[in-house]
């Protein structure tokens, strides 16, 4: 005997979107008001043959960007959005593993700056780059918890895919380009 599931009215279907987009958004305000209450330590990471913090942060951001361009032409392949190209059997592999790498390499970035910096607003670039570190999170916690639910309309998950490719370029633009542009290309 089989066990046949109810289908899903759009009721359900608004409420399997709402809920990781609310726990998304919790993460988001979170990360904020946890940056702006704690103390900035002013405490630097750093890794062995980068010549400080602000370049691991830089080159590290700089990567996780370039690992989402592969993410996002990965997903124009999986999705057929790519004329003429079809996708080879690991593209979804692919496009997993640099996810995955992207997000990693986004985190000694994010501990270093809620930890020794905090959420800040000194000037609109620093005011943007805070409200973009809590919305890429955000959006990736949405999209994490989006990725098996069944139902869903056909283009929630490149939507919030989407949004978590704009909070990294909004991230990047904000601090390794200004980074690059201001004080150099060094590691």
């Amino acid at each position: 005997m089989s066990v046949r599931s109810a289908p899903q009215t759009p009721a359900t279907r608004l409420v399997a979107i709402l809920l990781p987009v609310a726990a998304g958004s919790a993460v988001a305000v979170a990360l904020g008001v946890y940056g702006r209450l704690h103390e900035p330590t002013g405490v630097a990471i750093n890794l062995a043959g980068f010549s400080g913090t602000l370049a691991v942060k830089t080159w590290f951001t700089s990567a996780a960007l370039a690992l989402a361009l592969v993410q996002v032409g990965s997903a124009l392949v999986m999705y057929g959005k790519v004329r003429g190209v079809v996708g080879p059997p690991w593209i979804g592999t692919l496009h997993r593993w640099s996810g995955r790498a992207a997000v990693l390499l986004t985190v000694p970035v994010v501990v270093h700056c809620l930890y020794a910096l905090g959420f800040q607003s000194a000037t609109p670039r620093v005011l943007l780059h805070s409200l973009f570190g809590c919305f890429f999170f955000g959006a990736f916690t949405t999209k994490m918890l989006l990725l098996n639910r069944r139902g869903l309309p056909g283009g929630a998950l490149p939507v919030v895919g989407g949004l978590v490719f704009a909070g990294l370029v909004g991230l990047w633009l904000t601090s390794a380009l200004w980074v690059f542009s201001t004080v150099g290309v060094s590691l």
